[in-house]
């Protein structure tokens, strides 16, 4: 509920006015009152307060205005106070509150005192703990940097394949997404997911072709073994829009499993 904030030098407990109206609340329920403060309403005795001590050309700095974005994101407006500014908006409240919140305040002043380094050592062992970490998060964030840098090249490298030699460089992708996967024994089951989209993408059925390419070649008196070794991409050689097709599915396949080029 309570932040640490830098003024004037010197490290003091505050809270927004949305904190104070919550921290009221729960005080006046305690004394079994169910009259619950709006901030609204608390945002308006703030302002009649600071007027009039503007009208005495008093100037403070116990309530500061501020702003906090809420749940949806939109952007209100609320006051920052310290512990003079809280207890100085507590008048109208019951004693039991004014003694509640006051107590309140003071056990987060205990806890900042007992964090807060007693001597010079202190203050270097903190220093020194901080750098570590903020040395631990940039050597995270150059990890991860670099990452993304491999990754983006492994992306660039796979978007270079093209149609021309796209047969031993489509089944060197899928042999090296097989190995990522566990081994050699992955490929037929990666070959038929890439002819399955390649089916599914442009409407197309290879084993149909593959079927028809065989006869025609078998009424051309062509050897039934050689027959026997054609292939879909013999099928997908054939037709210029299905090697593209092809080869940008051998591309998408080769970055979802983290595969490059080289």
């Amino acid at each position: 509920m309570s932040e640490i904030m830098k003024m004037t030098n010197e490290e003091v407990v505050t809270m927004t006015s949305l904190e104070v109206v919550e921290l009221i609340n729960n005080f006046r329920k305690e004394e079994g009152n169910q009259v619950e403060l709006l901030h609204k309403s608390f945002l308006a005795s703030i302002d009649t307060e600071l007027e009039s001590l503007e009208k005495c050309k008093i100037s403070q700095q116990n309530i500061l205005p501020s702003t906090y974005i809420n749940s949806r994101g939109k952007e209100y407006r609320c006051f920052k106070m310290n512990k003079a500014g809280i207890m100085q908006m507590l008048n109208k409240e019951s004693a039991l509150v004014r003694y509640k919140t006051q107590q309140y305040i003071e056990s987060l002043e205990n806890k900042l005192k007992e964090n807060k380094p007693s001597c010079i050592e202190d203050v270097l062992i903190s220093s020194l703990q901080e750098m570590k970490a903020i040395k631990q998060q940039l050597n995270q964030a150059t990890h991860h940097a670099l990452s993304a840098k491999a990754e983006v090249k492994e992306i660039r490298e796979i978007v270079q394949l093209d149609t021309t030699s796209w047969r031993s460089e489509t089944q060197t992708l899928i042999a090296k997404i097989a190995i990522n996967q566990g081994g050699f024994e992955h490929i037929n089951l990666l070959k038929s997911e890439s002819y399955e989209l390649l089916n599914k993408r442009f409407g197309v059925k290879l084993d149909t072709r593959l079927t028809n390419k065989r006869r025609r070649m078998a009424e051309q008196g062509v050897s039934k073994s050689k027959r026997d070794r054609l292939n879909y991409l013999d099928v997908i050689e054939e037709d210029k829009k299905l090697i593209e097709g092809y080869v940008a599915i051998v591309k998408d396949m080769a970055i979802k499993y983290g595969i490059s080029k080289n």
